[in-house]
């Protein structure tokens, strides 16, 4: 399988496969990188997990993000990536990908603010250097925020219907229940970090509301700032208008007559049956189209 066609069906996956992708990638290169150099793995990991300490996070306030791309073994990143990949299918149902990066990440950093705030006030975790890794309070997010959106939502879970209020409530009382128990206690607490931002979040969104709004303004600056097109100042013109719609209307309709060509080829002889060339449009016009 060529470059092309890995970018090609990585551009194809929605943005939760996509991060599902990463997580494991990221998995695997940790791990792998660990191996072959013979290191610790807090000597790579400790750049980007999330310390417990104040100090420590002012000199590297990107951790407050990138320790939900690491995990600490097999089963944790198993059980977080199943669960991000059903509660995605629900969510998409009702919103698209824009919602979905704002939630997930908004909960990845509340989560964050949680375990630095109950590690650095509450005295039953002096001592503790344990620092945060993994994607569960944005999964927890997500979870949260359809939980209370469509909360009489049934899903079948083994042998039995439940529904989604009831699948929400009993994640939150196990994170609290096992809080006490000094069982992951930081990852307990930034559960319930990322468990609010969803109900606060479901809850603006049930009144109309998009909470995530500044976040995405936000994102989409920073977007801008990593794209090398620079944008033509904007110009008012009348003249010839009709001529140039027409135009981009021709060149549309022209490019779709040539996307359904391909997309028939590949449904009539596969996708390795396509020419470089033909890989190539159709990447870039999956790019255009997001």
């Amino acid at each position: 399988m060529d470059q092309t066609n890995l970018k090609y069906q990585f551009s194809r996956l929605n943005i939760a496969e996509k991060i599902i992708v990463i997580n494991v990638v990221v998995f695997l290169l940790v791990r792998l990188m660990t191996f072959l150099f013979q290191l610790q793995p807090w000597s790579l990991e400790g750049w980007f997990e999330l310390p417990r300490d104040f100090s420590d996070f002012i000199l590297k306030p990107w951790s407050l993000i990138t320790y939900s791309f690491l995990h600490g073994g097999f089963m944790h990143i198993f059980f977080n990536m199943l669960l991000l990949y059903y509660v995605a299918r629900i969510f998409f149902n009702y919103f698209g990908p824009r919602r979905f990066v704002n939630v997930y990440f908004l909960g990845v950093m509340l989560g964050g603010a949680f375990f630095l705030l109950a590690y650095n006030l509450f005295p039953a975790f002096d001592g503790s250097q344990s620092p945060l890794i993994g994607a569960s309070a944005g999964v927890m997010a997500v979870l949260i925020f359809i939980c209370t959106y469509i909360p009489r939502q049934e899903v079948r879970v083994i042998f039995f219907n439940v529904k989604l209020w009831h699948i929400g409530v009993f994640f939150v009382l196990l994170d609290l229940a096992f809080i006490p128990l000094n069982d992951n206690a930081g990852g307990r607490i930034a559960h319930l970090g990322g468990a609010l931002l969803g109900y606060l979040y479901a809850r603006k969104s049930l009144e109309g509301k998009d909470m995530g709004a500044g976040f995405s303004r936000l994102l989409d600056q920073i977007g801008d700032l990593f794209d090398g097109k620079k944008k033509a100042p904007m110009k008012t013109v009348y003249k010839k208008q009709k001529s140039r719609e027409a135009k981009i209307d021709y060149e549309k309709e022209t490019r779709q007559r040539k996307i359904d060509k391909i997309l028939e080829k590949i449904s009539r002889s596969g996708y390795d049956s396509l020419t470089k060339a033909e890989k190539d449009f159709l990447f870039k016009a999956g790019k255009e189209e997001e």
